[in-house]
């Protein structure tokens, strides 16, 4: 006849404070080290003359969240993990060079803001402009992000066709548990695949959303509209396209073209 073990009782609390205690002074002097990493490589740069360049790398930052969100755990949320890296980066691209945010959000201009922290963190300086212009004029500058609202009201996206140099690198927020689509970044940095990516292409054919998506189909091109102002449609298309896709140049429009592209939802 077996007898049932008795389980091992639960810590007491405070057992349990003090085994935070000893982790946060290991997190504490992690941090502490990737900080000070981040200032060698910024001394490297500059030592290799790159030092005035934004060290922003859209595709690699993906990548470290995805491996992180993926990695086995226990309790931390990808919500949790996405605000501890976005703030090691963003600190970390503080110190290798310039870097500043321009934030435009059209009437809720708190929103804009809030999406700029998280996908940015705290340690970039940033200034709210009064209209998208004048943020995507901040973008074209070394180090400069432009951060503006999708808005029925504005299509500023729309600049960028004539604006190759800038580009959307990121759409805001990064988690689909913080809400819908409702901001992109850009700036003038090297967009990659990532893996799984969503493209921004934009059209001023007259057609309705669901026949230009229709056509697009038919050429094996998943698109969903965005926002459409100013007789202008942003698209999101499911992959990464060039701007000199013949996949697009078929499609419906007179003025069209790709004017970046993102990492999909890393939560998804």
């Amino acid at each position: 006849m077996s007898v049932a073990k008795k389980a091992a009782p639960p810590p007491s609390l405070e057992a349990v404070r003090q085994r935070i205690d000893a982790l946060d002074a290991e997190l504490m002097r992690l941090v502490d080290e990737r900080a000070a990493l981040a200032r060698v490589v910024a001394a490297a740069k500059q030592a290799a003359g790159d030092g005035d360049r934004f060290g922003l790398r859209p595709a690699r930052e993906a990548a470290i969240l995805r491996r992180l969100i993926g990695a086995e755990r226990a309790a931390a949320s990808p919500a949790l993990i996405v605000r501890i890296w976005r703030e090691l980066i963003g600190d970390s691209l503080s110190v290798q060079g310039p870097f500043r945010l321009s934030v435009w959000g059209g009437k809720d201009a708190s929103r804009a803001v809030e999406l700029a922290r998280l996908r940015f963190g705290a340690a970039p300086p940033l200034a709210t402009l009064a209209k998208p212009e004048d943020a995507i004029a901040q973008a074209r500058a070394n180090g400069g992000v432009a951060v503006c609202a999708l808005t029925p009201d504005s299509a500023w996206w729309g600049r960028l066709l004539a604006e190759p140099q800038v580009k959307v690198f990121a759409a805001l927020p990064c988690l689909g548990a913080w809400g819908p689509m409702s901001a992109l970044a850009v700036a003038a940095v090297d967009v990659e695949p990532t893996g799984d990516d969503r493209t921004f292409w934009v059209t001023d054919a007259p057609d309705t959303a669901a026949a230009i998506e229709a056509a697009l189909s038919r050429d094996g091109v998943a698109a969903d509209l965005a926002v459409e102002a100013g007789g202008l449609k942003l698209f999101t298309l499911a992959g990464f396209y060039q701007r000199d896709d013949e996949r697009l140049a078929r499609a419906p429009g007179r003025l069209s073209g790709v004017i970046g592209a993102a990492p999909a939802p890393l939560d998804v």
